[in-house]
């Protein structure tokens, strides 16, 4: 799997480009076929970014990222 930086995260987030990405646990998902992410936010979230922390407050579990292709990972920093 492709790796990615936060900084080209970022640019995925429908507004810089036409896919919308977000990641979580260190994979990048895309949902921009997802009706829940158009124009690249979800309620209070914005696509382009790691949502690992904000999934604690989300009403759903994690199993929520089964139905998005994964398409890279995050980089990690050292």
């Amino acid at each position: 799997m492709k790796t990615y930086t936060k900084q080209q995260l970022a640019l995925r987030n429908g507004q810089d480009r036409p896919e919308i990405w977000v990641a979580y646990q260190g994979i990048i998902y895309d949902v921009t076929q997802s009706r829940l992410w158009k124009n690249g936010k979800h309620y209070e979230h914005w696509a382009g970014q790691d949502l690992s922390e904000e999934l604690q407050d989300a009403p759903h579990t994690a199993h929520v990222f089964l139905k998005f292709e994964p398409v890279g990972k995050l980089e990690e920093k050292i």
